[in-house]
């Protein structure tokens, strides 16, 4: 840093020159103002180099220069600095740890254009490790902040003075003109609250803009402040719809331009020391829309006279792991992403296009880079052996599921009739014998439906649909879960880390609430016992039976456990399988990309395979791949629920048929049977009795008439409100139901008063009174279901 003495004594020498000899320069100003970053006004300036007078009328008008050309900035208290810095003390957010798990932060007020100088956060000193220096990721703290030069990484060194509290919290919502200046509305429903944000704070918002809000402090009383942070676009635009979910989850989806340089630097991988495997007539199979291509499938009669009738199957993926080694760019950006996010409107990829469309996908006609897995399975479908080879391979077709099953089907096109005999047969015909096994072993099966949203070339909903199945996707789902096993097997024998993927056994509390539920349909279901997917898959046929499938199989997934991804195994409980991995889409999962790296290691594939330092930290990255596609589901599941309200907008007042797809103490929910939409029908719209929340039953129960709605029943709603921004639909009961009568400790709901006339006259009792301040007393929940 410069010596603030040296212009008092260089300006002392100029004034026995004269008074024009003692003006210091632009440069020397500016000089001055950054040698002491954040500590110089113009007072401070006058004293350092000894002006009085008009000097200092000159003084300002070169300050004011400097200011309006960008040099300088004002900060507080007239102090001026360099644009770009930070003041010695300022107040900052904790937004998160680094890849060595230091902690960073960002200046919490940033008003220039440019982005806000990165700042990491110094380990505490022996004298500053006491409570108010303690903090963490969300906190707002108060720092003394040292400009680091040279670095590369952080702008700015912090050292935490005290804790202040917490960070502001970002919303995203919409705004709304009002008379005193604007409101936000938040899209999260459940925030049923505005916020005020004043003319200052607006920005360059308008009535019906989507935005990025932070809330502000203050008043105790009253509407809380938000500022807008930035303007997403216009909340009318169903193309905003998919931004909503990617803002409100946090999701990534703008590459840094550094990640996309080494993407774009990236070359196609040659055969050198891989295995030739273009000769093998590999074809990929996907949905008709697909865009990349990372698995394809062939298959043979086994020619060993000691495994007839048996088969042997290639599933060959692309080997993403020769373009994202550990600790490059593309792998930090696909770990923080975790996985891929697929909106109806438009898909969030873990990597470039570079690498997802080009390099990785398995192009038809072109070679690609692969790791492949062969694997005998025997004439009862068993699987025998198995071994892993990296390669280079040749898609010899693209087909979709529904040109490989109606070549199946007997009605081959141009495309798949020359492939009939010698590639889709042969296929076809090892799926079958696979099945076998398949169902001997006998893995949850659970068929729900899924809904699909079509959309018009400028991103208006012109369907909803049911998803069509076609068994070729089971071939596909049935060679691919071969392959999973065959990876966590490989390397369990090689006694290496990888990460698997686990689905627990139900919890006991929830196989209990079932065994309830069920009891009211004469099914009975053991208690006491550990499940297995057979005996639910026995449930699922009774109900099947007496025409309750629906109702109980919403039930039989509530009660399972989430799947998740962890370093221990626990086994595959849903696939009824003792050890479980992710091998077959690297592309769009880190998980996948994790166990590529394991094999690579393991087999002796190249030097690309799994470190040191993955492996100490494979519990963490299960953890955090697993909340990130947590997160996608969110996302996807909340953008699929936007478009079908805004679909459905135009259709208020409308009746629909449904079925009751859960049950809690202030409504029903419903599902409509032609979108799959769903919405909530308030217990205020059950008119003519007090209801009875039953919980075992998953029904709500009217205390006098017995009048009861159960999950699983069908309904016909009409339809009385629906709002895009949240996806949130309302409904009146029109008709359903069915009678019941309540048991002994079933729950009251927070119900309306009988309407008169319809119910008889109101219950004057004692207990009526007592029973109606319970009901008005009540919160409502809901009992979120097992996913």
């Amino acid at each position: 840093m410069a010596d603030k003495r040296a212009p008092r004594a260089r300006n002392k020498a100029a004034r026995d020159g004269g008074a024009q000899a003692g003006m210091p320069s632009r440069d020397e100003i500016l000089s001055f103002i950054t040698d002491n970053e954040g500590k110089a006004g113009k007072r401070e300036i006058a004293r350092a180099f000894g002006l009085a007078g008009n000097q200092r009328i000159a003084l300002k008008r070169i300050l004011k220069e400097l200011t309006d050309e960008g040099l300088i900035k004002k900060g507080k208290g007239k102090r001026l600095a360099p644009p770009g810095t930070l003041p010695p003390v300022g107040v900052i957010n904790i937004t998160g740890r680094n890849e060595d798990g230091e902690l960073v932060a960002e200046p919490h007020q940033w008003d220039e254009e440019s982005p806000p100088p990165s700042i990491i956060i110094a380990p505490p000193r022996a004298k500053d490790r006491h409570q108010g220096a303690a903090v963490g990721v969300g906190d707002r703290a108060v720092a003394r902040l040292f400009p680091l030069e040279g670095g590369e990484d952080y702008a700015y060194e912090a050292r935490i003075v005290r804790r202040i509290g917490k960070a502001a919290e970002t919303l995203l919502g919409i705004i709304r003109e009002h008379t005193e200046g604007a409101r936000l509305l938040p899209v999260d429903k459940r925030l049923r609250m505005e916020f005020e944000i004043s003319g200052r704070d607006l920005g360059d918002a308008r009535e019906g803009d989507l935005v990025l809000a932070e809330t502000l402090p203050g008043p105790r009383s009253g509407l809380k402040r938000a500022k807008v942070r930035n303007v997403l676009g216009n909340a009318s635009d169903q193309k905003s719809i998919g931004l909503i979910a990617i803002h409100a989850h946090g999701i990534p989806d703008v590459f840094p331009e550094a990640v996309i340089a080494e993407a774009e630097k990236a070359k196609h991988a040659s055969l050198g020391e891989r295995t030739d495997l273009r000769d093998i007539p590999l074809i990929t199979i996907d949905p008709a829309d697909a865009r990349d291509h990372d698995d394809a499938v062939y298959a043979a009669p086994d020619d060993d006279p000691k495994n007839e009738g048996g088969h042997i199957v290639y599933v060959a993926i692309a080997d993403v792991a020769a373009y994202v080694t550990p600790r490059s760019l593309l792998d930090k950006e696909a770990r923080k992403r975790g996985n891929s996010t697929y909106l109806p409107d438009r898909v969030v990829p873990m990597l470039p296009e570079r690498i997802s469309n080009d390099l990785c996908s398995l192009v038809e006609g072109k070679d690609r880079a692969c790791l492949a897995v062969r694997m005998v399975f025997d004439k009862s479908g068993h699987k025998i052996s198995h071994r892993f080879i990296r390669g280079l391979m040749r898609s010899h077709a693209k087909l979709s599921y529904q040109a490989f099953q109606k070549a199946v089907d007997g009605h081959a096109d141009e495309k798949t009739a020359p492939l009939l005999d010698t590639v889709i047969m042969p296929l076809w015909n090892a799926y079958q014998t696979a099945a076998k096994a398949r169902d001997i072993r006998g893995p949850l099966a659970l068929d729900l439906p899924e809904y699909k949203v079509e959309l018009t070339e400028t991103g208006k909903v012109k369907a909803i649909r049911q998803a069509e199945r076609v068994e070729a996707m089971r071939l596909i789902e049935e060679f691919m879960i071969q392959a999973n096993v065959s990876a966590a097997e490989t390397l369990e024998e090689k006694k290496s880390p990888l990460i698997y993927r686990i689905h627990d056994a139900p919890s006991q509390e929830k196989i209990f609430g079932l065994s309830e539920f069920l009891k009211s349909m004469d099914i009975s279901l053991p208690k006491g016992q550990r499940m297995t997917p057979a005996q639910f898959n026995k449930i699922l046929a009774q109900a099947e039976k007496g025409d309750f499938i629906h109702l109980v199989s919403d039930m039989v997934l509530r009660s399972q456990s989430q799947a998740v991804y962890d370093p221990q195994n626990l086994g595959h409980f849903g696939l009824n399988l003792r050890r479980y991995a992710h091998f077959t889409s690297p592309i769009r999962r880190y998980a996948d990309l994790i166990v590529h790296r394991a094999l690579i290691s393991a087999l002796k594939f190249g030097k690309d395979g799994l470190t040191d330092e993955e492996i100490r930290d494979l519990e963490e990255i299960a953890e955090h791949i697993s909340f990130t596609e947590r997160r996608s589901m969110l996302a996807e599941r909340e953008t699929t629920d936007r478009y079908v309200a805004s679909f459905l907008h135009s259709k208020v007042g409308g009746d629909f048929e449904g079925r009751i797809s859960g049950v809690s103490r202030f409504g029903l929910f419903v599902k409509l049977a032609d979108t799959g939409a769903d919405g909530i029908v308030p217990i205020s719209q059950l008119a003519g009795d007090y209801f009875i929340y039953d919980e075992g039953r998953q029904a709500l129960i009217g205390e006098r008439t017995h009048k009861a709605y159960r999950i699983g029943e069908n309904v016909r709603v009409k339809l009385l409100d629906a709002v895009p921004v949240t996806g949130g639909l309302l409904f009146e009961m029109l008709e359903g139901g069915s009678t019941l009568t309540p048991r002994k400790g079933a729950r009251s709901a927070p119900g309306r008063a009988p309407r008169r006339g319809a119910a008889g006259p109101r219950d004057k009792s004692k207990a009526g009174k007592h029973r109606r301040a319970a009901a008005k007393g009540a919160k409502a929940k809901r009992k979120p279901g097992a996913r």
